[in-house]
This record gives structure tokens, sequence and C-alpha cells, in this order.
């Protein structure tokens, strides 16, 4: 019985053994590169373990490469992979850009990668253009008419530019630009509904895509649609703000009016005071005359009489019928 747990645990380690040795000595994995014509030996594959390389990553990348007439070093391959790149990734952006006769070496697509960007997909881009749709841009012609402009631009990959090269949101933010300025410039929304192509000159003339990582094939007009009568709301505000403010003048004026009269009536209330204030010292002037001397009966008389003639003038004056009636008498 003891022997045959003997033998048990012999044949387990023996497996375990030949795992450790298969792991790290991938027989199976350098025979497939020798029969794909990869030259690599058994030393390098064990140092990669040691590197913490996963050999069949690279392995597999040198048998895609020289199958599809590519010649990589597996020193190269190594290091971007323990630069954090995508190996596997650059290689197949390097058939295939191969394969379109399209430039692209391997120092370049190891940048592309390394720079955050999906190089496969910029190769694939390249091959095939891609289409980007804009969202409505509003723009307003001279007329004062808001067109709503929505374009689909045509664009296909600078792999020159990838690296440093501005992305998908600068290119539709100039091009958005570019419809606004072109717009604007409109002497009429009418000509622009009319020939809407002329935006899609005017705006590829310009030369949005410089710097960008992008090359701008075509941009069309797809949809174009007449928004708001701006300029008649700009003048409809205006007037209104003209109005208001020729109100508040106005209620200035009033105001200003107002506290003028108010004025004059506490000017005229006053000289009525010292009128009625200078009446009142009359009586005692008179007195004082009579005193003094200087104003005798028969002078106070006339004075009196020449006052009451005044009040009845003045009555007569406020009621002329009592006047006609002393006349028919």
């Amino acid at each position: 019985m003891e022997s045959v747990y003997l033998l048990l645990a012999i044949g387990l380690g023996s497996i375990f053994l030949l795992w450790i040795l298969f792991y790290f000595v991938p027989v199976g994995l350098w025979f497939t590169a020798l029969v794909s014509d990869v030259r690599i030996s058994l030393l390098q594959l064990v140092l990669m373990r040691w590197r913490k390389v996963p050999p069949r990553i690279i392995v597999n990348s040198l048998i895609t490469s020289t199958k599809a007439g590519l010649r990589l070093q597996r020193d190269d391959l190594e290091a971007h992979y323990l630069a954090g790149g995508h190996v596997q990734q650059v290689v197949n952006a390097l058939i295939s850009a191969d394969k379109a006769n399209i430039a692209l070496d391997f120092k370049t697509a190891t940048a592309i990668d390394l720079a955050g960007r999906d190089v496969l997909e910029a190769v694939q881009m390249s091959v095939n253009p891609k289409v980007i749709d804009t969202k409505k841009i509003a723009a307003v012609a001279k007329d004062g008419i808001q067109l709503l402009a929505m374009a689909r631009v045509t664009v296909r990959a600078n792999i020159a530019q990838l690296v440093g090269g501005a992305g998908e949101e600068t290119v539709l933010a100039r091009v958005g630009e570019g419809i606004v300025s072109s717009i604007g410039s409109a002497h009429s929304h009418k000509a622009v509904l009319e020939n809407p192509d002329s935006i899609s000159k005017v705006v590829l003339a310009k030369g949005l895509d410089s710097g960008t990582a992008f090359e701008i094939l075509s941009i069309d007009i797809a949809d174009i649609d007449i928004g708001k009568n701006i300029g008649a709301e700009l003048q409809m505000d205006q007037a209104n703000a003209d109005k208001n403010i020729a109100q508040a003048k106005a209620e200035e004026r009033r105001a200003m009016a107002v506290a003028h009269e108010q004025e004059m009536k506490a000017k005229a209330q006053e000289s009525r005071a010292n009128v009625i204030q200078a009446e009142a010292e009359i009586p005692k002037a008179i007195a004082e005359a009579f005193r003094s001397g200087n104003l005798g009966i028969m002078d106070y008389y006339k004075f009196r009489n020449i006052q009451a003639d005044t009040t009845m003038r003045e009555s007569i004056a406020e009621n002329p019928s009592v006047d006609d009636t002393n006349k028919e008498l």
C-alpha cells in the first residue's frame, strides 16, 4: 500500500516537473516557429519568461509578419511590449499598410500605438475614408435670417500627423466655424439655399485639416433649414429699448415739471404769506403815524374812501352782472 502511494506521489511530481519544464522551455512553440521559417532559439524563449514577456505573442507576431513578407526583429517586438504597446495590433497595421501601399515603418507604427491611438484603425481609415456628421450649426446671413445647416465631412487618416495631430473634435469645430463664416458673409439667405455647395467650396478652401490627424476629402451640406428672423427680433428689441428710454426720459421731464410746479406754488404761498404779514403791519403803521403827527384825520378818511372805492371796483370786476343791473337802474 505504501508503495502505491509512493508511486502516485512520484507520478504527480513528475507531471508537475514536466509542466514547469515545458512552461519555461516552450518546445512546441519553438517547433512551430521553426517550421514557419522563424529562427529563434530555445534559450531566447526561456529568457523571455524571465523578462516577463509572453513568448507566444512575440513568436506569433514574428510568424504573421514573416508570412506577410515583412522582416521584423524580435528585440524590437519585445521592446515595444515592455513599453506597454500592443504588439499584435502593430504587426497587423504594418501588414495592412504594406498591402495597401501605404508608407508606414515599424518606428512610426509603434510611436502611434504608444501615443494612445489605434494604429490599425488609422490604417483602415486611410484605405476606407470615414464619414463624420456634424450637429446642426446655426448661422445668420446678412439679411438677418438664421439658417440651420448640417454637414457631412469625409476624412482620411493622415499617418504622418497621427502623433501630435488634433482629433475629430477639432475638425468638426473648424468645419462649424467655416460654415458660420460662409453663411454670415452671404448677402441673402436665399442665395445660400439656392447654392449650398458654395459653403463647401469656401470651407474646403480654408485648409481646415492643417495640423490635424486627418485629411478632409469633401464637405457636403446634408441638410439646411430656415430658422428665426434674427434681424427682425433684434430690430424689435432695439425699438423696445428705444421706447423704454423715451418713456424714462418723458417720466424724468414730467417729474421735473411737477417739482418745478410745486416749487412755484411754494414760492407763491410764501409771497402771499409775506403780503398778509405786510398788510397786518399797516394798522400799526397808521397808528404810529397818528401818534407821531404824520397822518391827519382827513388824510385817513381819504385813505378809507380810496380803499372802499378799490374794494367796490374789485367786486364789480368779479361780478359784471351787478354792474349791468346798476346801469339799468
